[in-house]
């Protein structure tokens, strides 16, 4: 079980951007960062366990918002510290869950499709209900499993035509919907849908072949 961030992790070793203050409370200086982070790491690492359900997610989150305060925020006044840590923190766990959610649509909708059919124009994420598992933790073995599918979910991505890979990203990557999708392609919704099918029939059909089952 890996450990939760200690003093001696070395987060704090990138240089720190030096301005002069312009008004209101003076800037943090290195070692008032440094123990700021010292005292808030176990508690967020704490905060973060009981989110996500796992240790070595926690441990990586944690480690990242502590990065991301350090290069971007330390030259901040110490006061606003614990906040914009914490909105940092917070983000860090929202973007988990969000991949969490887009790896669980892209597997259900190869799933919904019965690994393979004919082609058609209809957008399997327009119909598609996505369960809602991000509370739920999975087993090691079952985030491995998940892990080798979408290992070669991306790979069967990357051979898509540009045209399929772009609509297939933008609808089930970026969560845009058909028209937002078709403006950014400058195409039609029906031709954003034709993509879609095609591009899922086809990323289901390379599962297929490689041996695995949704």
């Amino acid at each position: 079980m890996p450990q939760p961030p200690g003093r001696g992790n070395g987060l704090l070793t990138s240089r720190r951007k030096r301005h002069a203050p312009t008004r209101g409370d003076p800037l943090a200086t290195r070692k008032e960062l440094s123990d700021f982070l010292a005292s808030v790491e176990r508690r967020a690492f704490k905060q973060c366990v009981f989110s996500v359900q796992d240790d070595e997610v926690a441990l990586d989150i944690v480690q990242d918002s502590m990065m991301k305060l350090a290069e971007k925020y330390s030259t901040r006044p110490s006061p606003e510290l614990p906040l914009l840590f914490q909105r940092i923190l917070q983000n860090g766990i929202r973007d988990h869950f969000r991949r969490q959610k887009v790896r669980s649509t892209w597997t259900t909708a190869l799933s919904a499709l019965g690994l393979g059919g004919e082609d058609d124009d209809a957008d399997p994420l327009e119909t598609l209900e996505v369960e809602e598992l991000a509370n739920i933790p999975a087993s090691p073995a079952e985030r491995l499993e998940q892990s080798q599918v979408m290992a070669a979910i991306e790979e069967a991505v990357k051979a898509l035509p540009d045209r399929q890979r772009e609509a297939f990203m933008l609808r089930y990557w970026e969560e845009l919907d058909v028209s937002e999708t078709a403006k950014v392609m400058g195409c039609s919704e029906g031709s954003v849908k034709t993509h879609c099918s095609r591009a899922t029939h086809a990323l289901a059909k390379a599962l297929k072949e490689k041996g695995i089952t949704l």
